[in-house]
């Protein structure tokens, strides 16, 4: 294989938006092992009382993370951010103003490899999600075990970042006075084993867990599409059936995430590494869905608003694609 490297003469803020994505992926994919190691050691070591008051500080705090939180503004309007989205770059498309004295779900699709347009849009200010659109909090659902991790836990949490329980869920929705955005990234782990360029089939049919929420504690539905989340990162075929795709089933019933092998371009050449292309993503926030509340919501009622979130996310595919690059015949499937 022929290596192609950068060149040398990069500029400065092209470099400096590689960093940022950078320490974005270490973030993902170890810093919650670094920490967990971290502490450990802690526990280990003549700082060993730190620790133990850290364990406390933990089992005090256990359920923020299914209780709305703790987010940091501060951290959410890093500098790091803003590289992070000239990257791509990234952009968040508003189309419809919304009430911020009504709770939302967002829908977030595709889920691609590592949802890079959930985290910079809903985690981070850096597209301007509070300008956009004022008086409503984002907050990203995350897989729980992540919240378990000491350390990481907290730095997740600053960005808005929540457990994704059923309770947790249910706290962001039923704020009385409204204002709360909880964004679920409906085809979750196993739709990140498909990601790759060119897909559109979205693992959504059997997923109504959200659904029967908004009607329970009478939440808007909001369908968003990301377009270009699923160009940033190839990944080694694994078809349906096929020995690595049962091996990676097995381990996400086992663990509860998806492992799916990706690889992009590296920080100084383009041919291999785990480095995101640079692949503009362009995040389109839809018409919110009305939802009439419904506290004990019948398998009917379910169904019904499900095949109406499903077309309203049709329409917006529909209505957007081409601005984004995608052809009058490409369309979106279900599974």
């Amino acid at each position: 294989m022929k290596i192609e490297f950068a060149p040398l003469n990069i500029p400065l803020r092209r470099r400096l938006e590689t960093a940022a994505v950078l320490q974005w992926l270490f973030s993902f994919l170890a810093l919650a092992q670094f920490l967990l190691a971290a502490f450990v050691l802690l526990m280990l070591s003549h700082w060993w009382t730190v620790a133990l008051l850290y364990a406390g500080w933990l089992w005090l705090d256990w359920d923020t993370p299914c209780s709305g939180g703790r987010r940091s503004q501060w951290v959410r309007s890093w500098r790091v951010w803003d590289y992070f989205r000239d990257y791509f770059p990234l952009t968040l498309i508003k189309t419809v103003n919304l009430d911020s004295k009504k709770n939302y779900i967002f829908g977030f699709h595709p889920h691609g490899v590592l949802v890079a347009g959930g985290f910079g849009n809903f985690c981070t200010e850096a597209t301007g999600f509070s300008r956009q659109f004022p008086g409503l909090k984002s907050h990203l659902l995350m897989l729980p075990f992540w919240f378990r991790v000491p350390f990481f836990r907290d730095y997740i949490m600053c960005g808005g970042l929540v457990s994704s329980s059923k309770s947790s869920l249910s706290y962001l929705i039923s704020r009385p006075e409204g204002g709360n955005v909880a964004v679920v990234a409906v085809g979750g782990a196993p739709e990140a084993l498909d990601a790759r360029p060119g897909a559109l089939t979205l693992q959504i049919l059997n997923r109504k867990g959200f659904i029967k929420l908004a009607l329970k504690h009478g939440a808007q539905l909001v369908p968003v599409f990301s377009f270009g989340e699923n160009e940033l990162f190839d990944q080694m075929q694994n078809p349906s059936g096929s020995p690595l795709r049962r091996l990676q089933n097995r381990l996400q019933t086992i663990m509860g995430v998806a492992l799916p092998l990706f690889h992009a371009r590296g920080v100084f050449q383009y041919s291999f590494g785990l480095i995101p292309y640079r692949k503009p993503i362009n995040t389109v926030v839809g018409k919110p869905i009305a939802v009439v509340q419904t506290p004990g919501p019948s398998s009917g009622d379910i169904d019904s608003l499900h095949r109406v979130y499903l077309q309203s996310l049709t329409e917006l595919f529909e209505e957007h694609k081409q601005n984004y690059g995608l052809r009058p015949e490409e369309h979106l499937t279900f599974i």
